[in-house]
């Protein structure tokens, strides 16, 4: 049948100016986060040197409002689980080795029932400033005031300075993905119609494996993108983008799986061969359809690149693409029909093969669909929220 006529293929991100992101905002709202947070912890007269604030909002802005209330969150509770052990071993015991090593001990046990995550470590520090200093309740009180200072105006910067959202990144991390593919397709039909060996089935196999690294980099983009949607009044743009995201990127790593078994299909029956016959492992007619099939497959490739992108295909174009896929595995099922009397393990391969081509077919129909199914962010906290459940639970069954 005749193929249905291709768009052009979006981009690629080198080619691009990536938005989602302005150069330097970051570094220009840490350095006034920490500015505010310590003349505003001065104002307040928290301590004589209230650098615990500023710090504080400096580690509290982070890329995203979720990565900062939930940053903020932990730290201030770092900051106040390390000052109550602090104060409570300071009322029986001074400083000395042995009280420092349980201090230590108590709260790192304490930052891990708390799942405190990177601010592990907060809850130790705090607690032997706070035993340094004699343990005295105005200074542990002056460390936590001065911690939510810090997180209140950390939080507060993130909030009111362009709140960022990464829906163009990722989607252009996802049709990077998807071109990437759709040209090793076209160079694996390259390949089958040319002089076959032992050494172009293991290169291509290797190129197959190393689109795993661009695979985990789109969907890297498209946590952030996700997280970026959390507590954001912008967030709208980014919730309604992600079905739509995470859908073709879900497909496109079945797809990279899928090719991958291809890849391995391939080599496998090559070296089952002589070496001196390796060009002889797959028959003319059976390469020169495959070739069709990889070809249709690369084309697919671009329209599911244009659909991460954001555009919508013409209508029917995803039943036309498929229809055209089934007839090209049909004419490559016709050139690899083997008698599996004569030769089992060719019979085998062969099958594996086509089960290989159904996989791509319907992998690459839920790639050029557009899902119609709503995205809700997660809540803040949640695994938090749910240790102190079960530690409530459990003490009650005790």
């Amino acid at each position: 049948m005749t193929p249905p006529p291709t768009r052009p293929s979006p981009r690629l991100p080198s080619q691009l100016l990536r938005r989602g992101r302005t150069p330097g905002l970051r570094t220009a709202k840490t350095v006034l986060a920490a500015v505010v947070a310590f003349q505003l912890a001065t104002w307040l007269g928290t301590s004589s040197s209230p650098i615990l604030a500023p710090l504080t909002a400096l580690l509290v802005v982070q890329l995203t409002m979720y990565e900062t209330f939930a940053h903020g969150w932990e730290r201030i509770a770092s900051v106040t689980s390390g000052v109550l052990v602090a104060v409570l071993f300071a009322s029986v015991v001074g400083l000395s080795w042995w009280s420092l090593g349980l201090v230590v001990g108590v709260s790192l046990v304490v930052g891990r029932l708390l799942r405190l995550g990177p601010n592990l470590l907060e809850v130790p520090i705090s607690a032997m400033l706070v035993l340094a200093v004699g343990g005295a309740e105005y200074a542990a009180l002056d460390r936590i005031y001065e911690t939510l200072v810090g997180a209140a105006v950390g939080v507060g910067v993130n909030l009111l300075i362009a709140p960022p959202l990464y829906v163009q990144p990722a989607g252009d991390a996802i049709a990077e993905l998807a071109e990437r593919m759709a040209a090793y397709c076209a160079d694996l039909a390259a390949a089958l119609r040319s002089p076959w060996s032992r050494g172009r089935a293991d290169d291509l196999l290797d190129r197959a494996r190393a689109l795993g690294t661009e695979v985990a980099r789109a969907d890297r983009r498209l946590d952030r993108t996700e997280e970026s949607a959390r507590l954001n009044p912008r967030g709208r743009t980014a919730r309604e983008a992600q079905p739509r995201l995470r859908n073709t990127l879900t497909a496109l790593e079945r797809i990279h799986v899928t090719l991958r078994n291809l890849a391995r299909v391939l080599l496998d029956r090559t070296y089952f061969v002589p070496e001196d016959e390796a060009d002889r492992a797959w028959s003319p007619p059976a390469r020169e359809a495959l070739a069709d099939v990889l070809l249709a497959v690369s084309a697919t490739l671009r329209e599911a690149a244009a659909v991460a992108g954001g555009s919508t295909p013409p209508v029917g174009l995803d039943a036309a693409r498929l229809a055209m896929l089934l007839d090209l595995r049909a004419r490559l099922s016709e050139a690899l029909l083997v008698d599996p009397r004569a030769d089992p393990a060719a019979w085998s391969q062969h099958g594996t093969l086509l089960d290989t081509v159904d996989l791509l077919r319907v992998e690459l129909g839920t790639a050029l669909q557009r899902p119609s199914a709503s995205w809700t962010p997660p809540p803040l906290a949640g695994a938090q929220r749910r240790a102190v459940r079960r530690a409530f639970t459990r003490r009650r069954r005790r």
